[in-house]
C-alpha cells in the first residue's frame, strides 16, 4: 500500500483565497497561467481572494507530482465578520494554474478566516462523499469536485495588504486505481467499474458546526455507506470503460481514482471487467488488511489482474496414477476428437476405458474401506473432512468472480471458510464427518446443504474475506466430454464410497466427492469413471 501525501502549500489573496479539489492529469503546459483580471470598479465591495500561482494548492492534481490544479466551478466559502458564510462570487470557467475570487461581507474584524471548499455535491454547509461515482477518462480526476473531495484552512491577515494567506488541507482520502494484466484473455477486456466495500463507513456525509467551523461526520452504521462503486465508462473510445490491454502498471493508460472516508478500514476491491465480444463481465477481487487512510493523502491499490488461471491437468479418474488426459493434452494441438476438449460440446478425445491404461481410476472394493494410493487423490481432504466444509464452511457462490482454464473465459465458483477456521470454531474432524458420529469411510452417508443462503451471500464480507478460500466450478468430463464448466464444481475426495453387497452392488465403484452449484452443496458418491478435479482446499 503506497502512501503519497498531497502537495499543500501557501496561497495568498486580496482578503479572501479560494480552494478545491479533484484530481486530474496535466502539466504546467498545458494551464492558463493569467487568467483576465476581474473588473475592479464591478468589485469594489468585494473582497478579492487570490489563489496564488503555479504547483500551489488546487483542485485538481497530477499523480505524478501531487500538485494540484482548479476546475470548472470550483467555489469557495468564508464566514464574514457577521458570522455568515459567504460564497465567491465567481469560480474558474476551465483548469487554470491561479484565480482572484471576489467574496462579499465583511473582513475588517480579525486577522484569520477560515476558508472552506465544499465541492460541488453539497449544499453550503455540508458535503457528501457518495456511494456512487463515476470518472468517464482514464488517469482524470476532474470528478472528484462531485464525489465528496472538500477542504479547509485558515486565511491570515498579510501585515500592510488587504489580503490574506492560508495553507488549504485536504479532508478526504483517495484512493488510486493501477489496473493490468498479462492474462491474454483479460487484455481484451474492459474494466467497467471498481466496488470498494468496508468493514466500516467509507461514504459519509459532512455538516458545518457553526459554532466551532468544523465539519462533522456522523457515523450511520448501514450496510450501504459501507460501500463505494465507481464507475469507469464513457464515451467514444471509452465508451465500454477503461483499456486492460497492459501488461505492467500504467496509471496514465488506465489509471481510476476514488474518493472516501478517512480513517481505518479493512477494505475489499471488486474490479469488474467485461469482454465485449462474448458479453462475459465479472470480478477480480482483491482483500485488504486494516490500514489508516489517511486524510490529505492518496494511496495506491493493488490493480495486479491476472486472476486464477487453471490448468486442464488436473482432472482425473479417482485416483488414477495419471491425469484424465495423459498424452493428448489441449496443449498438443492433436485435432478435434483427438485430443483434450476445451469446450463443452467438443467431440471426445482420447481417455481411458480399461484397467491397462494409467489413467483409469483405482478399481476395487471387496471389504470395508479403501483409500486413495495414487498421488494427487491420496492427499485430497477424506469425505469426513469434506462433509465439514459443506455443512459448517459457510459455502458462498458466487456468480461473478472470474477464471480462466484452456484458453477460455469463465466466471462461477464457491466461497468456504478455511480449515484453520472451522478448527477454531470445533467444526473439523478427519475421523468423524459433521454428525459428529459416522465414519464415512466405513459407512455410507450422503451430506448435503440447500441453505438460502448459498446463493444469497455471496462474497465474503471486507473484514472476513481471508477467512474464506475459493473453487472455481470448473466442471467434470464424462465420457470424454467436459461439461458444466462455470456452473458446477466436482473435486474428489481420497475416499472410496465403502463397500455393502446391497441391491445396489456398482456403487461398490464409487468414490466420495464434494458437488456444488449455485443452488447446493453435497458431499455424496459418483462413479470413479468421472474426470473429477483434484483441488487445493485451504
Amino acid at each position: 500500500m503506497k502512501k503519497h501525501l498531497l502537495k499543500t502549500r501557501l496561497l495568498s489573496f486580496a482578503a479572501l483565497c479560494g480552494i478545491a479539489l479533484a484530481f486530474a492529469s496535466c502539466t504546467k503546459d498545458d494551464v492558463a497561467q493569467n487568467p483576465a483580471k476581474p473588473n475592479e470598479e464591478e468589485n469594489k465591495n468585494l473582497t478579492t481572494f487570490v489563489a496564488g500561482g503555479e504547483n500551489k494548492t488546487r483542485t485538481s492534481m497530477d499523480y505524478n507530482s501531487g500538485d494540484f490544479y482548479w476546475e470548472a466551478d470550483d467555489y469557495i466559502y468564508v464566514k464574514d465578520d457577521d458570522g455568515v458564510l459567504r460564497k465567491s462570487t465567481n469560480a474558474p470557467t476551465s483548469k487554470v494554474a491561479s484565480f482572484k475570487y471576489t467574496v462579499p461581507g465583511k473582513f475588517t474584524a480579525s486577522t484569520s478566516y477560515k476558508v472552506y471548499y465544499f465541492g460541488k455535491n453539497s449544499s453550503n454547509n455540508q458535503v457528501v462523499i457518495p456511494s456512487a461515482q463515476s470518472q468517464s477518462t482514464p488517469n482524470n480526476t476532474e470528478h472528484f469536485g462531485v464525489s465528496g473531495d472538500y477542504g479547509t484552512a485558515t486565511a491570515t491577515k498579510v501585515t500592510g495588504k488587504n489580503q490574506f494567506e492560508f495553507v488549504l488541507e485536504h479532508q478526504a482520502a483517495y484512493l488510486v486505481f493501477h489496473p493490468y494484466t498479462s492474462n491474454t484473455l483479460l487484455q481484451n477486456c474492459s474494466l467497467t467499474k471498481i466496488e470498494v466495500s468496508s468493514d466500516n463507513d467509507i461514504v459519509s456525509t459532512y455538516t458545518l458546526n457553526a459554532s466551532t467551523g468544523t465539519l462533522q461526520s456522523v457515523s450511520t452504521g448501514a450496510e450501504a455507506d459501507k460501500k463505494i462503486i465507481l464507475s469507469t465508462k464513457g464515451s467514444g473510445t471509452y465508451a465500454n470503460g477503461f483499456p486492460l490491454n497492459t501488461a505492467s502498471d500504467n496509471v496514465a493508460v488506465n489509471g481510476a481514482y476514488m474518493v472516501i472516508k478517512p480513517g481505518t478500514h479493512t477494505l475489499k476491491v471488486r474490479y469488474w471487467l467485461k469482454d465485449v465480444s462474448t458479453g462475459i463481465e465479472g470480478t477480480v477481487t482483491k482483500a485488504f488488511k486494516a490500514f489508516n487512510y489517511d486524510v490529505n493523502n492518496y494511496y495506491d491499490i493493488d490493480g495486479n489482474l491476472n486472476i486464477r488461471d487453471y490448468d486442464g491437468d488436473h482432472y482425473y479418474m479417482w485416483d488414477a496414477q495419471n491425469q484424465y488426459w495423459y498424452g493428448y493434452e489441449w496443449t498438443k494441438n492433436l485435432g478435434a476428437g483427438v485430443g483434450q476438449p476445451t469446450l463443452a460440446g467438443q467431440p471426445a478425445g482420447n481417455y481411458a476405458q480399461s484397467n491397462t491404461d494409467s489413467r483409469y481410476y483405482h478399481e476395487g472394493n471387496s471389504s470395508g474401506r479403501v483409500d486413495a494410493i495414487h498421488t494427487p487423490c491420496k492427499d485430497l481432504p477424506n469425505a469426513n473432512e469434506l462433509s465439514w466444509y459443506c455443512m459448517h464452511g459457510d459455502p458462498r457462490w458466487d456468480a461473478d468472480e472470474l477464471w480462466t482454464t484452456m484458453g477460455h473465459l469463465y466466471k462461477g465458483g464457491m466461497w468456504f471458510k478455511k480449515k484453520s477456521v472451522l478448527q477454531a470454531e470445533s467444526h473439523y474432524d478427519t475421523e468423524k464427518s459433521a454428525d459428529g458420529t459416522t465414519d464415512m469411510r466405513t459407512t455410507q452417508n450422503v451430506y448435503t446443504n440447500n441453505s438460502s443462503s448459498i446463493n444469497n451471500s455471496g462474497l465474503p464480507s471486507a473484514v472476513d474475506a481471508g477467512n474464506y478460500f475459493y473453487l472455481s466450478a470448473l466442471g467434470v468430463y464424462s465420457s470424454g466430454h467436459l461439461n458444466l464448466a462455470g456452473d458446477y464444481g466436482h473435486y474428489w475426495s481420497s475416499s472410496a464410497y465403502p463397500w455393502f453387497s446391497g441391491m445396489y452392488p456398482w456403487l461398490s465403484e464409487n468414490a466420495y466427492l464434494m458437488m456444488f452449484n449455485s443452488s447446493y452443496v453435497t458431499v455424496v458418491s459418483d462413479s470413479r469413471v468421472s474426470g473429477c478435479r483434484v483441488g487445493r482446499f485451504e
